[in-house]
């Protein structure tokens, strides 16, 4: 979430930074609503103040008066009501428009960060390096090709149980993902990281702090009796995990890895990635998270970043880093580093993980704040997949693929499956 201050104090700052996401955003009708809340503050102190030198009036006239019904006391008396229901008057239209502008201000997305490729879509993203040397052998097979052929997964069957774009892993599919979820969590955990394993419900307070409510409610599976949605991704409760705390700055970074199953609707993806790994409405995932001081996120983005990197360079993965231009930026982002692994069956690279530096607009919107030189401040979060499981899965038996069928299991991952390759049965 934006400062309400600054907001209130610089709009055309905002808009300007704002504007750089490649679209218009208007917020006299915010800015109106702060300058009237300021008021309602100035004058909400001012009586406050009033209110307490009338007070210390009365006290003294107690203690000098014998009479405790004298007019001079009745009189500061009724002028003490007068100004505590004036208060009261004031402080319930200070509630209401508290909360009208927050709602306001949440459908606003985080600044691009100045060092962001400046650009309006995914076309102006910029490719920072590649890794590995891609397969480009002519007759690949795609990985859903390669699933079917080994019974791996089946999603025909799977629609009889939910509906489409879910997928049922059978027998060494099963497997696979329960090793790479294992080898994942091993790596990261020994790489410093504090395992959590958080529930797969989430409030909306959780969705709110992490930015998916309430601009991206259609995203989500909402449990129709509760106030609880199937979680889109660890990113949501681990960043509820410390929401309306002050976490001692000693502590700083607290670096957690999660397992989740995810769930997401994928609204206005139909048609795109049907079949196979790549696009489901739920998926597991291995996610990394940081809270850390705010002079040192820039390089917590780097190392964050780096410890996605990590897996794909263990399984010999083949992939690339790619600089997240302004307009194609997450809404709770101020900079995100994409990692794109290599799929040879379509010959280009696909999003494995996303690392994102938000700064302090989840702490903002969370309550999560340390104290740094006596002062509380917000601290910043980070987040990353290390790494999506079924779309890592996939980019294994594309890779891995072999011409007599089998698909050769990443070394790093063969004490986690038991064999070095996947064959028929």
């Amino acid at each position: 979430m934006l400062d309400q201050k600054l907001i209130r104090e610089n709009p055309k700052y905002v808009e300007e930074n704002l504007s750089v996401r490649g679209k218009l955003y208007e917020i006299a009708h915010i800015h109106k609503l702060t300058i009237n809340k300021k008021e309602i503050d100035i004058e909400i102190s001012s009586l406050q103040s009033e209110s307490k030198k009338l007070s210390k009036l009365i006290g003294q006239e107690i203690s000098k008066s014998q009479n405790n019904n004298s007019e001079e006391l009745i009189n500061l008396k009724k002028k003490g009501n007068k100004y505590r229901i004036k208060i009261s008057e004031l402080e319930e239209k200070q509630r209401i428009l508290d909360q009208e502008i927050n709602s306001q201000i949440s459908f606003l997305p985080n600044f691009p960060s100045k060092d962001a490729p400046i650009g309006k879509d995914e076309s102006n993203n910029v490719q920072v390096k590649t890794w590995g040397d891609p397969l480009m052998e002519e007759n690949i097979k795609s990985h859903w090709e390669i699933g079917e052929n080994l019974n791996l997964f089946d999603s025909i069957k799977s629609t009889k149980i939910s509906k489409s774009r879910f997928v049922t892993l059978i027998g060494n599919g099963a497997r696979l993902e329960r090793a790479l979820i294992n080898f994942m969590l091993d790596e990261h955990t020994q790489n410093g990281y504090l395992e959590l394993m958080p529930p797969a419900l989430v409030n909306s307070e959780s969705l709110k702090g992490s930015g998916q409510l309430p601009k991206f409610s259609n995203e989500s599976f909402k449990c129709s009796n509760d106030d609880l949605w199937l979680s889109p991704t660890a990113e949501v409760p681990l960043t509820a995990f410390h929401r309306n705390e002050i976490i001692d700055s000693k502590q700083l970074p607290l670096k957690y890895v999660a397992y989740s199953p995810c769930f997401r609707r994928e609204a206005g993806s139909y048609g795109k990635d049907t079949k196979g790994l790549i696009r489901l409405h739920q998926f597991n995932k291995v996610e990394l998270y940081w809270f850390c001081d705010p002079s040192k996120s820039l390089e917590a983005h780097k190392k964050i970043t780096s410890d996605a990197e990590s897996i794909l360079k263990k399984l010999n993965l083949p992939y690339r880093l790619v600089d997240i231009c302004t307009g194609d930026l997450g809404f709770s982002s101020s900079r995100t580093f994409d990692l794109e692994v290599w799929l040879p069956s379509s010959k280009c690279y696909r999003e494995i993980s996303s690392c994102s530096n938000c700064l302090d607009f989840q702490a903002r919107r969370s309550s999560i704040r340390t104290k740094i030189d006596k002062k509380n401040i917000y601290l910043h979060t980070l987040n990353g997949s290390g790494l999506a499981v079924g779309r890592t899965m996939a980019a294994i038996l594309e890779n891995g693929q072999q011409k007599d069928g089998r698909v050769r299991i990443p070394d790093a991952l063969v004490p986690y499956f038991g064999s070095n390759f996947l064959k028929t049965a």
